[in-house]
């Protein structure tokens, strides 16, 4: 039975390229007809897709239910090959997505070459983390980060040198990429702590068209 995690690893396949490409695109395509998928959103990385799905779970939305493919690229820089198979010169799926600031202009010209509509990807100042803890407040963030066992890290962190200039925002958003698997936990972590008054302007974007 075809299921959105084989499609989304069939998709993946054929853009990392190499041996059995042309197979892994041919697979992906069956699995999209007979899922069906109607919408791809494409995030740069793991931590963006666990905090979408995060956003979902708590609205009671199942996306892959829905037939929308929830899918982490690996890095901005592939995401013309992602809008090609995904937009109308692939599967003709709508396209939308959430990128950082830094990384604007290749979604840009990914969706300009796929001609799929730049309305419906969305940019965070910095990054998610970023929007996130801006949205939550850092005392409410350094509380969350108490709860999850990770108060001692954060402290020895912040005692660093290079932490001194920066803002406890910036300090914040560093400190979840210094262990491997933290931000992607954080991610769930910080979006369950919204409210609905509370959701960044990018998040509330994307979920306001899917």
């Amino acid at each position: 039975m075809a299921d959105m995690t084989s499609f989304r690893e069939a998709v993946t396949a054929w853009v990392a390229g190499g041996p059995g490409g042309d197979l892994a695109r041919e697979l992906a395509s069956e699995l999209a007809e007979q899922l069906p998928v109607r919408t791809a959103v494409l995030l740069e990385g793991p931590s963006d897709v666990n905090a979408v799905n995060a956003l979902a779970a708590s609205h009671g939305r199942d996306l892959a239910a829905e037939g929308v493919c929830v899918l982490a690229m690996g890095g901005a820089m592939s995401v013309g090959r992602f809008a090609q198979f995904f937009g109308p010169p692939g599967l003709g799926l709508r396209l939308t997505g959430l990128c950082d600031e830094r990384e604007r202009d290749y979604y840009v010209r990914g969706w300009e070459r796929a001609g799929a509509d730049q309305q419906d990807f969305f940019v965070c100042a910095a990054d998610l983390e970023d929007e996130l803890i801006r949205a939550l407040g850092v005392d409410l963030v350094k509380e969350l980060i108490r709860v999850e066992g990770d108060l001692r890290p954060l402290e020895t962190f912040l005692r660093q040198p290079a932490q001194r200039n920066r803002t406890a925002q910036q300090q914040l958003r560093r400190f979840f990429g210094t262990k491997k698997g933290r931000k992607i936990h954080y991610g769930r972590v910080l979006v369950e702590a919204l409210t609905p008054d509370r959701v960044p302007p990018p998040l509330s974007g994307l979920f306001a068209i899917l």
